[in-house]
């Protein structure tokens, strides 16, 4: 009989033990998915900044090296960029290789603007700054001044690198090393950013079916790519253009980095 009794209670111990210790499990699993949204950093204002909890990346390549950061912008931040740079469109130019300047040509049909030095200071827009800086491991005074986009139905941008081949750009701030492009409207058909030197496959830019790779313009999404191979030379692979769009608005906004300081 005493034995029966002993093994009850160390039958009620071994169980009260497992239940407390599942609360305590329970508890700590609470903690860790608490951790990783954004609730616990409301009050947080450089979680707030990078978005933490709610940006996510997607590695699309390694040669040329390509990221998509998806929620990389908040809806609030892509209308104000489009509202800001509606006033002020004007036709996009490209930059001539002989005179570094920039020249208008059938390769680039859109529409676009610069944000000013003085608007770089806007809180918004600091706040993307802080972002792309953080997230490119590129230091803000390396970048360029934001540009905004629109590609309207029928519009398109030609394969092209974004590193320079003329020695005028270079003498402020050296080489492009990467680019974000960050998408700022939603409803587009066609648009896609594509890479034809990634990748074995094919995919669907605007009506046509291509090799390489494409990524479809979402709201709120950037693509960050490299121009510069970790070697320090130009990436001829990182090779990309605009789709044509097939219908709706394509808006976007894209900075440029460089190796040294712009300023």
């Amino acid at each position: 009989m005493g034995g029966m009794r002993i093994a009850f209670g160390l039958l009620t111990f071994v169980t009260f033990g497992m239940i407390i210790g599942a609360l305590f499990q329970l508890a700590f699993i609470r903690r860790l998915e608490e951790s990783s949204g954004i609730p616990q950093w409301v009050d947080d204002k450089e979680a707030v900044v990078l978005r933490l909890g709610i940006l996510k990346p997607e590695v699309l390549s390694w040669s040329p090296r390509i990221i998509v950061f998806h929620n990389f912008l908040s809806m609030e931040e892509c209308d104000y960029l489009r509202a800001v740079a509606h006033p002020r469109l004007q036709i996009s130019t490209v930059v001539d290789t002989k005179t570094g300047k920039g020249i208008k040509s059938d390769v680039r049909t859109s529409s676009g603007m610069f944000l000013s030095p003085e608007e770089r200071k806007y809180p918004i827009i600091q706040a993307i700054e802080r972002r792309i800086a953080v997230y490119s491991q590129i230091p803000e005074e390396n970048g360029e001044l934001i540009q905004v986009l629109r590609y309207e139905k029928g519009q398109f941008y030609r394969a092209h690198h974004d590193y320079f081949s003329d020695t005028f750009n270079l003498k402020r701030g050296g080489q492009r090393v990467a680019t974000i492009l960050m998408y700022l409207s939603d409803n587009v058909e066609g648009g896609e950013t594509y890479f034809p030197m990634a990748g074995s496959g094919e995919c669907t830019c605007g009506a046509k079916t291509i090799k390489g790779l494409c990524v479809k313009p979402v709201k709120g999404d950037a693509v960050l790519f490299w121009s510069m191979g970790l070697d320090g030379q130009s990436d001829m692979n990182s090779l990309h253009g605009g789709c044509e769009v097939l219908a709706g608005e394509k808006w976007s906004a894209t900075k440029w980095m460089r190796q040294r300081a712009t300023n």
